[in-house]
């Protein structure tokens, strides 16, 4: 991974890495195996939210040790508050304009694969493992979640880990799309560096596009894209044959 400049962290479970355009928000509650609590959705809502407006382009998401996300830390998911925080965190992470890179480097279960999911793209490493067994628990997850999994994934494996509680190693992840990749975190901030170097207007329209946003917020977006100083950067780019440098205006 590239040599990245640490800034303050939202909260000492919460690790925010710049690395230029790309941003690096690391979940570190090794002890609990990254489970979310109310403080830990909160700080990445934040933080992720934060890094958008100081400029970052693309946010890789990733757990600190072996695991990705465990899921919701057991000893406080039963409350309201805890259920706001975490499905406010997640909306948040899908209307971000910017794409999100998850660097799933092992198991994301529960929560943790519904944070995967947050995210537009997914690296898996050998040792991940994604699994939503609320019918192992008695709990439930939100419709969003269901509906995305199968939408990415397929209705057959949502059935399967939905139904039958059953789990996805990498390599199956990425046959049936719940990963699009193999590779460690180095090869998600790769990834996300080339991305952040995409016309990001053209990102975020895409992003509303695939999101389902109502026809005026996609119809402003198409007018802001064809507008942008970076349709005349990209002609110009082409005329002078050298890479184009978007601005995002």
């Amino acid at each position: 991974m590239p040599e990245t400049s640490p800034t303050a962290p939202a909260s000492p479970s919460l690790g925010v890495d710049r690395d230029g355009p790309v941003s690096v928000l690391t979940l570190r509650r090794e002890e609990r195996r990254n489970a979310l609590d109310l403080g830990l959705c909160r700080s990445l809502q934040h933080a992720a939210e934060q890094e958008v407006a100081a400029g970052a382009r693309v946010l890789v998401v990733t757990g600190a040790g072996t695991s990705f996300c465990s899921g919701a830390d057991l000893g406080g998911v039963h409350g309201p508050e805890f259920l706001d925080a975490l499905y406010s965190m997640l909306r948040s992470l899908t209307r971000l304009p910017v794409p999100l890179v998850a660097a799933v480097g092992g198991p994301a279960i529960g929560a943790g694969t519904q944070l995967a999911l947050a995210c537009d793209l997914r690296v898996a490493g050998p040792a991940a493992r994604f699994a939503v067994p609320t019918a192992r628990n008695g709990m439930a997850v939100d419709a969003w979640t269901i509906r995305t999994l199968a939408e990415v994934a397929g209705g057959g494996v949502a059935r399967r880990l939905m139904l039958a509680a059953e789990a996805l190693d990498a390599e199956a992840a990425v046959h049936h799309g719940l990963a699009d990749r193999i590779g460690d975190l180095a090869s998600a901030v790769a990834w996300a560096h080339e991305i952040a170097a995409l016309a990001p207007l053209s990102l975020a329209h895409n992003k509303l596009v695939l999101a389902g946003a109502d026809d005026r917020a996609v119809q402003d977006s198409f007018a802001r894209c064809w507008a942008s100083e970076d349709v005349r950067e990209a002609a110009t780019a082409r005329d002078e044959r050298r890479t184009p440098v978007f601005r995002g205006r």
